[in-house]
Formats: C-alpha cells, structure tokens, sequence
C-alpha cells in the first residue's frame, strides 16, 4: 500500500507540471511548492503550485511548527478562507475554518485584543470548531497561543508569532492535546484584492468537473470596501409603486452589516451569516433554500449550547436575495434588526414593506455572492 502511494504521488508530481494553456490564461507560470499530506482525503494524492516570480500571501507561507504530518488539502483551502475573511479589516480579526466553511469569526469592537477576538471567533460554534483552522491578520502574541492550545486545533495562521507564542505552541508537556499543533506564517495580506474597484490584478479561479472540461472565473470580490458603501434597500413595483426601507440603524449595526457580508462571502450557499459587536454569532450554510439557511443559522445559536442570551438588534448577511419575506420574518423573530442581501428579486418590494412593518432595516447589496466551493 505505500509503495502504491508514493508511485501514484510520483505519477502527481511529473505529470503537474508547468502548462502553457494554463499560463497564458493566468499570466503566470507555475512552480511546485510541496507535495501534500492528501487530498480531500486520505486516498487521494496532491501537490501544491505557486505562480513563478510572484509574491504570494498564500502561496508563500512558512511552517513555524510542523505536525506529525504535512499540510491536506482541505488544510491549504481553510487557510486561504479564513485569510480571505480576515484581509478585509483594518483590525484585528480571526476566523475559524473548519472543512472549508466559517464556524465563526470576529473582528476587534473598541479595546478587544488579540485573545478576546479569537475567544469570540472560537466560541461562535466551539464545538465546530474543535480542529479547526485559526486565521488573523495580525501577530498571534502569547496570551493568545495560551487560549489557542486549551482547545484542539489543526493549524494556526498569521502574519507573525511572537517568540514567546511561539514557545508556547511548542510546549507538548503543558498541552498534550495540541502536540501536533501547525504554526504558519502568511506573506503580505495586503496583496490580496479586497473589493472590485482596488483589485491590482485579477486573481482567477479554476473548476475542475467530472470529464477534465475547466471552469476559469473571476475572483469573487465586493464593490463594498466600507459602511459607507452599505445603501438602504428601495424597490417598486405596480401594486406598491416605490418602497424604501424606513428602518433605522446605528454606526456599530452599519459596520457589523460590512462584517457579515465579508464573512459571507466565503460561507458555502445558500448561506446567512448573523453579526452582533463585531462577532459572528450563527452561520447558516449549505442549504438549499434560503430560509432553511436562515432556520439552520437560528436553530444553532438557541440549541446547540446552554445560557446563551436571546438574540436582540443583531443583523444578518443573505449571499441572495429573498423570494418572498418569509426568511426576513424569521430572522426577525429571532431578533435581527438590519439585514443585507442582493436586489433582484421580483418581491423586493413586497419582502421591504414586510420589513418596515415588523422593524427591520433592509440594505441591497450590489452584488450576489453566492459561492460553490
């Protein structure tokens, strides 16, 4: 059995090599980095490229301390996910990834630190995120490698690890259960487009189907960059004529609305996303109807764990729009009071008047971001 692995990961590793089709379509050459520990899973072998001559956050990581074992797949995937969240803010921020889906994010409200916003992450769903793949977008210090070791975890990421943090992801005495703990070191974030508009260059994806055929897309970017971008919904049709939300809101609702619509985005569709001070308190996703996301998301915060507080002037993130406003008076029920989505659909108009009667603001995004990954 293992000289069938290291044949067929041979066979991976001649045969993926640098494709002038590929290269002209992304402008760049490819260069092996390191095989994987596996694929998806464990019978499926894989390698991992980088563009040549580039400087790549993702691509460029550094391993701090290394596990029993290398980096999966699913490892690298959750990696670039919970970077491709944290890029977005200005402070300090943490996501907790587990098999390619937020099971919780935060980001810095007033004089959090650096601990305080990875407890909020981490305990957005903690037992989801028992072996999970923690990012920041900024220096992981001790205090927080403390916290980060008093629960399983696969692999840590960020920026920079201070000596003293680093020392303590390497104490195996004091923390058994996290022996083969993975400290990585990401490059620049800041070289990873963040909206539409500021986006250097285009950064495409690629989709393998069944038969070989590919899928090259652009990147799935926001034309939103800050809560001033964040519009109030208005839609009409012939019955209402011209309805807008009259709902109001505050500052802190307005930047929590950017929060979750940036966690959304790489949160599997159908999928919602409920924000309160910076943290992601439910993440509905992989559904396959809208209100199931927003029932899945609910259920999770008042079920899976005891003496959590009622949910009140929280707001929500839809990666769609709304068919009818059925989902809307469910988050309502449940206490949300601001919610985002794309425009587009033929109710709009209907699913705003909904809201205004029942006290919830409604905001249009500019754009869907449904993601099948």
């Amino acid at each position: 059995m293992s000289d069938q692995k290291i044949s067929r990961k041979s066979y991976l590793s001649q045969n993926l090599g640098d494709y002038p089709e590929l290269a002209s379509v992304f402008g760049n050459d490819y260069q092996k980095v390191d095989d994987l520990r596996y694929g998806t899973n464990p019978h499926q072998t894989a390698a991992y490229y980088k563009p040549v001559g580039v400087s790549t956050p993702i691509g460029d990581l550094e391993i701090l301390k290394t596990g029993k074992s290398g980096l999966s797949q699913t490892n690298l995937e959750d990696v670039s996910y919970s970077l491709n969240i944290c890029k977005n803010f200005d402070r300090p921020a943490c996501a907790c990834m587990k098999h390619v889906n937020p099971s919780g994010a935060a980001v810095a409200v007033e004089s959090c630190s650096v601990k305080d916003v990875y407890i909020k992450a981490r305990d957005c769903d903690p037992r989801a995120a028992f072996g999970c793949v923690a990012g920041f977008n900024v220096e992981v210090d001790e205090e927080t490698a403390v916290e980060i070791m008093s629960s399983f975890v696969e692999c840590v990421v960020a920026p920079s690890v201070t000596a003293a943090a680093l020392t303590v992801f390497n104490d195996h005495e004091r923390f058994k259960l996290n022996r083969h703990i993975r400290i990585i070191k990401c490059g620049d974030l800041t070289l990873l487009p963040k909206t539409v508009i500021d986006s250097k260059e285009v950064i495409r994806t690629i989709k393998v189907l069944a038969d070989g055929s590919l899928i090259i897309a652009d990147p799935l970017l926001s034309h939103m960059g800050s809560a001033a971008d964040v519009k109030k919904a208005s839609a009409e049709n012939k019955a209402l004529g011209h309805i807008e939300s009259t709902v109001s809101t505050s500052e802190q609702q307005l930047e929590d609305l950017l929060t979750a619509w940036f966690i959304n985005m790489n949160v599997r569709s159908n999928g919602v996303v409920i924000v309160k001070n910076g943290v992601a308190i439910a993440v509905g996703t992989g559904e396959q109807d809208r209100v199931g996301a927003v029932e899945q998301a609910v259920w999770k915060y008042e079920n899976k764990y005891e003496g959590r507080e009622i949910i009140t002037d929280a707001v929500m993130a839809s990666d769609g729009f709304f068919p009818f406003y059925d989902a809307v008076e469910t988050a309502a029920k449940a206490g949300v009071t601001a919610i985002i989505s794309p425009a587009g659909s033929v109710k709009d108009a209907d699913v705003i008047k909904r809201a205004n009667e029942i006290g919830v603001a409604m905001f249009h995004a500019p754009e869907r971001i449904f993601s099948h990954h």
